[in-house]
């Protein structure tokens, strides 16, 4: 926790690609002076099949899955911050979308081993 969970369509086609994509999200991250970069995962999820009514053909989606109590500039700093460096890093994707989703800190649950 946090969770950022990358999606993309025609946008990540290599090894490489992924891995790119995963390392800027953790190059943010480091500037995040509200969250410890340690109990940050990442995950990738592609799209073969989907359809944009806007005719674009690739997009990546990031979903940030944080604990709720953050800042809106907290999490406006966290939006704009993966935008624009996954904007500069992979300049032919046609869309680039980031989402932040609050999760009930009461609800959430889990166990580590």
């Amino acid at each position: 926790m946090p969770h950022f969970i990358i999606e993309h369509g025609n946008a990540l086609g290599s090894e490489a690609e992924l891995q790119k994509a995963m390392q800027t999200v953790a190059n943010c991250v480091q500037d995040y002076n509200f969250m410890e970069a340690k109990n940050v995962k990442v995950r990738v999820l592609p799209f073969t099949h989907f359809l944009a009514l806007d005719g674009r053909s690739s997009f990546i989606h990031i979903t940030v899955r944080i604990l709720e109590g953050r800042t809106d500039e907290m999490k406006t700093q966290i939006s704009t911050s993966l935008r624009d460096a996954f904007v500069q890093a992979f300049e032919k994707v046609q869309s680039i979308s980031i989402d932040i989703v609050d999760m009930n800190a009461r609800c959430y649950k889990k166990t580590l081993k």
